[in-house]
């Protein structure tokens, strides 16, 4: 049997060596939670006595973005959006074009004569009944007629010197005041011959055409008639030619005020606001913004502490513009902002202050 031999002291403890050298190091021990406690106190992360707590892991992209608070709404005290450029005018979108359209065709006629020219009233309501007449019969237009403008003429005298200091004449405040759109006004002269038992007369003038709102006059229609013939008397003849005339003309004088209408209104309709009692310019000119937004344009006329003129510009009806006004007002602090009253498309608000 042969010998078996074991290794002797030295060899072992250099295997062990080698074995020791090979294994992994542990981890590094955790700081305690002493350590963690006194570094968040000399950082100014922890209140003293509050306890530390494992940091959460890097949440990812959309984890973060669904984490995130709403952003928070905006309060009264933030600057106000800049003012915003009105739209190039003619430069109509869809909903302003159709409201354009049904405007032109339900336009509101007065028609009426000019009392400076010395023509027989009884001639002069035969010329503007026979207009009124085509403006039913042809186009089913409602209209005001002759003896309403006379029966308002007595009454709204005073007013009208009282609002208007003659400013315009009495007819155009009655326009605007009645809501017509338009003012016709016939200016015509009378040329008669007679013989016995034969009675001619023509008539001659123009047929011009306003803009209530604004009492400009937008274009002018001359006419001669021809010689009308009547065998019973003068003033027959007369009604007989002017009334031709006037029935003749009246397709061109609505042909050419719609397009002189729409022409004008390249901006919009016009719209005239007073706001009486305005000591603050700052809060006039918030107000000025506010409604800007809301229709197509303001421009500011003028401005006291006592009165502030507005010229506002919308294709929108009259009691649109009034909500914008009350809207624009609740916006820029005038909450007691309230209609005193309306004439045709002037508003006259007192601000409440």
């Amino acid at each position: 049997m042969s010998n078996k031999h074991f290794p002797g002291p030295a060899l072992l403890f250099t295997a062990a060596f080698i074995l020791a050298s090979c294994a992994s190091a542990p981890p590094p021990a955790a700081p305690s939670a002493s350590k963690e406690r006194a570094a968040a106190l000399v950082q100014g992360g922890l209140d003293a006595g509050q306890t530390t707590e494992a940091s959460p892991a890097p949440a990812s992209p959309a984890e973060a973005a669904a984490q995130s608070p709403a952003p928070a709404v905006a309060s009264a005290a933030q600057p106000e959006a800049p003012d915003l450029a009105p739209p190039a005018p003619g430069q109509l979108n869809p909903d302003e074009t159709a409201f354009l359209q049904r405007y032109l065709n339900r336009l509101n006629y007065l028609v009426y004569y000019s009392e400076d020219a010395g023509v027989d009233p009884r001639i002069a309501k035969i010329a503007v009944s026979q207009a009124n007449r085509y403006l039913i019969e042809k186009l089913g237009l409602s209209v005001i007629d002759y003896d309403q403008i006379e029966r308002n003429k007595k009454d709204q005298a005073e007013a009208w010197k009282a609002e208007t200091g003659g400013s315009i004449s009495l007819i155009q405040y009655l326009a605007q005041k009645l809501n017509a759109d338009v003012y016709v006004e016939l200016d015509f002269s009378i040329a008669s011959d007679s013989k016995p038992g034969a009675y001619t007369a023509s008539a001659q003038g123009s047929m011009k055409i306003f803009e209530t709102s604004t009492a400009t006059m937008l274009g002018s229609i001359a006419f001669t008639s021809q010689p009308a013939f009547s065998p019973s008397s003068l003033e027959a003849a007369a009604s007989n030619a002017i009334a031709s005339s006037v029935w003749t003309l009246m397709p061109k004088v609505t042909a050419q005020a719609k397009e002189l209408i729409a022409n004008s209104l390249s901006r919009g309709i016009r719209f005239e606001v007073i706001i009486q009692k305005t000591p603050d310019a700052k809060a006039v000119s918030a107000l000025r913004r506010a409604l800007a937004r809301k229709v197509r344009e303001v421009e500011q006329i003028s401005y006291s502490p006592e009165t502030t003129r507005l010229d506002v510009y919308a294709f929108a009806a009259k009691d649109k513009i009034e909500d914008a006004l009350y809207e624009a007002g609740n916006q820029a602090g005038f909450r007691d902002l309230n209609l005193v009253y309306m004439r045709g498309r002037s508003f006259t608000f007192d601000s409440g202050m």
